[in-house]
């Protein structure tokens, strides 16, 4: 099973088919997905079932049906274990970013931390889950793909927000701020904390 967000709705890809109680059942190979994206964002249906036998291959079929954006990012911890997150779009994240062409996903996800916080130094300590989610670019609709990574810094320098990826704050959050933060973050995000 794998959970794919339109904003904090999730689409449910799986093999079972249950009673339809507050979400929708449909059959991952024939749905329009750009109709569900919309039936998520305009009703109150609070999450989509895509319905595939062949477990194995359910991401597979699912990525194949909307135009891919690969990512990475990291989930930063300084010497004394806060996180380290940004503040965009009137909501908090943790730092991520595009891959640029050809470029190892594991680089990727330090250089955009880098970019978007300023903080050096970065190592990474492990890979984390995969997260995905739809969003709207240009009029079409896209998923996300963003490969996390676990990371960790003795960085005690500036923090610098990337006023130009629209980020207006860079903070270290001990465990009570992050707490408050996920309050005001995305589904994605949750999960990885």
């Amino acid at each position: 099973m794998y959970k794919v967000f339109v904003n904090d709705k999730p689409i449910v890809l799986t093999t079972k088919v249950e009673k339809e109680k507050g979400f929708k059942n449909y059959i991952l190979k024939t749905v329009d997905l750009n109709k569900v994206v919309k039936e998520l964002n305009k009703t109150s249906l609070n999450e989509v079932r895509l319905i595939h036998d062949d477990e194995d291959k359910l991401l597979k079929k699912f990525l194949k049906k909307l135009p891919n954006v690969v990512a990475g990012g990291g989930k930063v911890y300084n010497d004394k274990g806060e996180i380290l997150f940004i503040y965009r779009n009137d909501k908090w994240d943790l730092p991520k970013g595009k891959t640029e062409k050809k470029e190892a996903i594991e680089l990727t996800a330090i250089r955009e931390v880098e970019e978007e916080t300023g903080v050096k130094g970065l190592k990474i300590v492990k890979p984390l889950e995969t997260t995905y989610h739809i969003f709207r670019r240009n009029g079409r609709n896209k998923i996300k793909i963003t490969y996390w990574f676990e990371m960790k810094t003795s960085y005690d320098g500036v923090l610098t927000p990337q006023e130009n990826e629209g980020i207006t704050e860079v903070s270290w959050l001990d465990d009570t701020k992050v707490q408050k933060a996920l309050e005001n973050s995305y589904a994605n995000i949750k999960l990885l904390i």
